[in-house]
């Protein structure tokens, strides 16, 4: 596959987890790297020949700022991590508050957006460019407890095959990538309410997710990397419109617990 050499590569959300590996995967395939985050900590932690700025990915004004310097400094973009997302609350419906649903799907849902429209211009304007999505199996299945979360991940789906549709013709694509559980600190922070939330252990809910897929495993950040690695690649170069789970195939999205 054609390698990463050169291409500028724009990831919300990168300062950690799978945006953090999505960064290192493009950098070591030769991208130039720009990452967003909200935690300046985990922007002091980055390799500093990364560009790197403290974005909001849900506040229009931070990321139009953001693209503004882009297109000053790179001139362009070719490739759109949409990378940003929150876990929301863990709660059945009647008990989620308007508040918190909110919350979520702004940064889930809305960043996605606000990324894509801002990245368009860029790409129309060259002509060519990529835009991946981070979505989640909660966005092909239902995810009890998370009814926000899951939401914004289907209306994820949803922004990407329409962004497919309408950029096409201009040679940009678009895709989504739909992890399962990934390894991780999110994703022990997930465990954690859940089992707090059923009056359960962690481990408990955790053999449970890991039961829900053919292959009885978790997946790992580097696995959505390279997902993205080759999405973005010559292989990928009719890869659009597509919504790619790396989740070793869920069986049962909704293990009883």
């Amino acid at each position: 596959m054609e390698k990463a050499e050169g291409k500028r590569v724009l990831i919300t959300a990168g300062g950690s987890g799978i945006g953090r590996a999505m960064a290192e995967a493009f950098a070591q395939d030769g991208a130039r790297v720009w990452v967003t985050d909200v935690d300046p900590s985990a922007l002091g932690t980055i390799d500093p020949k990364w560009r790197a700025n403290l974005v909001d990915a849900s506040s229009e004004p931070e990321m139009t700022a953001l693209f503004t310097q882009i297109k000053a400094e790179w001139g362009g973009i070719d490739v759109l991590c949409a990378n940003a997302g929150i876990s929301g609350p863990t709660a059945l419906i009647e008990d989620v508050t308007l508040e918190n649903w909110r919350q979520c799907v702004a940064v889930n849902l809305e960043g996605a957006f606000l990324a894509a429209k801002l990245a368009t211009p860029l790409m129309k304007a060259q002509r060519q460019g990529c835009m991946i999505f981070t979505s989640s199996t909660a966005g092909l299945f239902g995810y009890p407890s998370r009814s926000p979360y899951s939401a914004a991940k289907w209306g994820i789906i949803g922004l990407m095959k329409t962004v497919a549709m309408e950029l096409g013709p201009f040679g940009i694509r678009a895709n989504a990538i739909c992890p399962g559980s990934v390894e991780g600190p999110r994703m022990e922070r997930v465990l954690a309410k859940e089992a707090a939330l059923k009056g359960t252990t962690r481990d408990v809910i955790y053999d449970g997710y890991a039961a829900g897929t053919s292959m009885r495993t978790f997946v790992e950040a580097k696995d959505i990397a390279a997902m993205a690695l080759f999405m973005a690649s010559e292989g990928g170069r009719y890869l659009s419109g597509q919504a790619i789970a790396v989740d070793g195939h869920t069986e049962n999205p909704d293990p009883k617990v």
